[in-house]
């Protein structure tokens, strides 16, 4: 698997991210999505990155920077064939080692809250991060569950 910064020009990566919106559409009222559409992942304050074997698009996930010491993990998904493979935890350490070498004190995420996103809550929980109050200007939402991952070394 090959995990590098994407420019999301490839019509795969796309169709991904399309799905992704559309995956968050269905399960979440509109003013409760926060997932960020393709103009948004090519601000300067965004890192993307996407994961490949071959030819084939495994996975997508961003860091946004909030500020100096925060990021915030976004746009998280595997395609469809690569699920249980590894693929959404070898891009978030790809992710988490980018806000380390920035010298971010944490990192923060939003997700839904519908069983649906059971499997990203267990991802995460792995990984550490812990539930948050919300962040960055979201607000308390029965949709959303706010998590955050300390970086600190202390």
């Amino acid at each position: 698997m090959l995990i590098a910064i994407d420019d999301l020009t490839r019509p795969e990566v796309h169709a991904l991210l399309t799905a992704h919106l559309d995956a968050m559409h269905s399960t979440s009222p509109a003013d409760s999505v926060h997932a960020l559409p393709i103009e948004s992942l090519r601000e300067t304050n965004v890192t993307v990155r996407t994961a490949w074997k071959g030819p084939t698009l495994l996975g997508i996930g961003a860091l946004k920077e909030l500020d100096p010491t925060h990021g915030e993990i976004k746009s998280m998904k595997t395609a469809t064939e690569a699920l249980g493979k590894g693929v959404a935890t070898a891009i978030l350490n790809e992710l988490l080692a980018t806000a380390v070498a920035r010298g971010y004190a944490a990192v923060s995420l939003e997700t839904g809250t519908d069983t649906n996103f059971y499997p990203a809550h267990r991802l995460y929980s792995r990984h550490g991060f812990l539930d948050c109050e919300p962040f960055a200007g979201y607000s308390v939402d029965p949709h959303s569950r706010f998590m955050t991952l300390s970086l600190d070394a202390d």
